[in-house]
């Protein structure tokens, strides 16, 4: 039997977008799993382990947003967030509630499909397991934990996945639309690069909440680059 692609479960109630889901990654080499409620969702992650879960937040007995932070708390899949809510509000929430992606509908087949096969190579094609530290500032890959002076650093799938990108190359300077492509394997065409800035903010925010550049500096009209105050080091674990 040739290998999947992956598995993905969809999280949506309406039964016409999950079987264009279904027949679209389908025929990428996709084995679908399909949930209509966020009750059936959590059943089925107790057996299945998916690459990928894609969630709409119109759920019939749950808020979708619930559902993505219990989610996120239990299972390493990232999550696309499916959605008809277009507004910045709820994308907002749902990245900073862990969501890799957000996806309004409707949807084309085809960003669908690269959005999807992203995820599943940035999961797939993770750097070997590292420990790096710059100063006080610990990034742990194996753990996907960070910390400074010892005190851990609660960052989202994603924050850490953006920290990581640029802690492999100090002081070089990424665009937003280099890092939507390397990050999140999406493009300015697809996603608002306003979203990297949302997450750069964040993890600013949460690293030192009193020196907002002290890792992650602004380059005024270019984009953004890590730069920690004290010499990097780097040991393998």
């Amino acid at each position: 039997m040739a290998p999947t692609a992956g598995e993905v479960l969809v999280i949506d109630d309406d039964v016409d977008v999950c079987e264009a889901v279904r027949d679209l990654l389908g025929d990428s080499g996709y084995v679908v799993h399909v949930a209509g409620t966020g009750c059936e969702a959590l059943e089925m992650l107790t057996q299945l382990r998916p690459d990928v879960i894609l969630l709409d937040l119109g759920l019939p007995d749950t808020s979708g947003l619930d559902l993505l932070t219990e989610m996120t708390g239990s299972s390493a899949a990232p999550v696309i967030v499916l959605s008809g809510r277009s507004g910045e509000t709820d994308r907002v929430v749902g990245l900073d509630l862990g969501a890799d992606d957000y996806i309004s509908k409707p949807f084309g087949g085809r960003e669908l499909v690269a959005r999807v096969n992203a995820a599943v190579r940035r999961r797939r094609a993770a750097a070997p397991a590292d420990v790096m530290q710059f100063g006080d500032l610990v990034i742990d890959e194996a753990t996907h934990d960070a910390s400074i002076r010892g005190r851990p650093v609660a960052l989202t799938p994603k924050e850490f996945d953006l920290l990581v990108f640029l802690a492999h190359s100090p002081r070089r300077v990424y665009t937003r639309s280099q890092l939507l492509r390397h990050v999140w394997g999406s493009s300015d065409r697809w996603q608002d690069d306003n979203t990297v800035a949302e997450h750069i903010y964040r993890i600013r925010r949460k690293l030192d909440p009193d020196d907002r550049e002290r890792f992650i500096e602004t380059v005024r009209g270019v984009g953004y680059r890590f730069a920690p105050a004290a010499p990097a080091g780097q040991a393998s674990s």
